[in-house]
């Protein structure tokens, strides 16, 4: 999994496709640091968390914004770190799907949605 997510997002990046990810949790945080995956492949990481805004994820130091970032930043894709609330979150970034937003979930098996 944790090659074909690097290799999946690092042919994003050569492509120049924009990557954000989505939800500053610690099993996401801990994804992020197995794969390595920092500032050279992720933008900024969104989090409805205002307790979580403002801040860096751990390891991998990204910056936290607010979920209406992706609306407003329209990153081509996004790398669902809360992948077991996939359902409403999809849900919720509707605006950013509209214009084309696409969504990365990595776990059980990589999907884009």
């Amino acid at each position: 999994m944790k090659a074909n997510l690097v290799t999946q997002l690092t042919l994003l990046k050569q492509r120049g496709q924009t990557v954000a990810a989505y939800g500053a949790s610690a099993k996401g945080s801990t994804l992020l640091n197995y794969c390595g995956l920092g500032r050279e492949t992720l933008d900024f990481v969104a989090d409805r968390s205002t307790h979580k805004q403002g801040r860096l994820t751990p390891g991998t130091h990204l910056p936290i914004v607010g979920p209406e970032e992706l609306a407003k930043r329209q990153p081509d894709h996004t790398l669902l770190l809360t992948w077991n609330f996939a359902d409403e979150i999809l849900r919720q970034q509707q605006a950013y799907r509209k214009a084309g937003g696409r969504f990365i979930v990595p776990v059980p098996e990589i999907q884009m949605i």
